[in-house]
């Protein structure tokens, strides 16, 4: 449990996350409870869905991005195949994949452990994680539907 200090930062952060995203006129939900904002943009082809959350315990900013379908029990290891293909090499964030059930969800994370944060930090994590998930979300789901080869997904990744 986040003692009371950190749990007063995290709080301050959440404001300023939520000050970051109406600027930019973001509809979003929000829970002041649970330090967390939700909302979705229209993406090209698939909308995408955001998680925003402030973890005062681990002082760490969470955005999760979780694709708006689950990859089918016989291209589950496709799907890992290619999760594992469209992280490597990424600079920010990654494509984590559930082999379970098939969910894939875009995670980014940033430490605000002794750090001072300004608003362009979340803009920063919204727009390079629509990018990434604009960029791959058909491409997982054309695997998926075995329009496109786990082998050339990676050849064209």
């Amino acid at each position: 449990m986040a003692d009371e200090k950190n749990l007063a930062i995290a709080k301050s952060l959440f404001s300023k996350m939520c000050d970051a995203l109406d600027r930019k006129d973001c509809n979003y939900e929000k829970s002041e409870e649970d330090l967390t904002v939700f909302f979705t943009v229209e993406g090209d082809d698939i909308p995408i869905r955001f998680f925003l959350i402030i973890d005062a315990d681990a002082k760490l900013i969470k955005l999760m991005s979780p694709l708006p379908f689950k990859m089918s029990e016989e291209k589950r290891m496709d799907g890992a195949i290619a999760a594992c293909a469209a992280s490597f090499g990424m600079a920010d964030g990654s494509f984590d994949y559930n082999i379970s059930n098939g969910q894939i969800v875009f995670r980014m994370t940033a430490s605000f452990r002794e750090s001072l944060i300004g608003e362009e930090l979340f803009l920063y994590m919204v727009g390079c994680s629509y990018s990434s998930v604009r960029d791959y979300n058909y491409k997982f789901l054309a695997v998926d539907k075995g329009i496109i080869s786990i082998k050339d997904f990676i050849e064209k990744n």
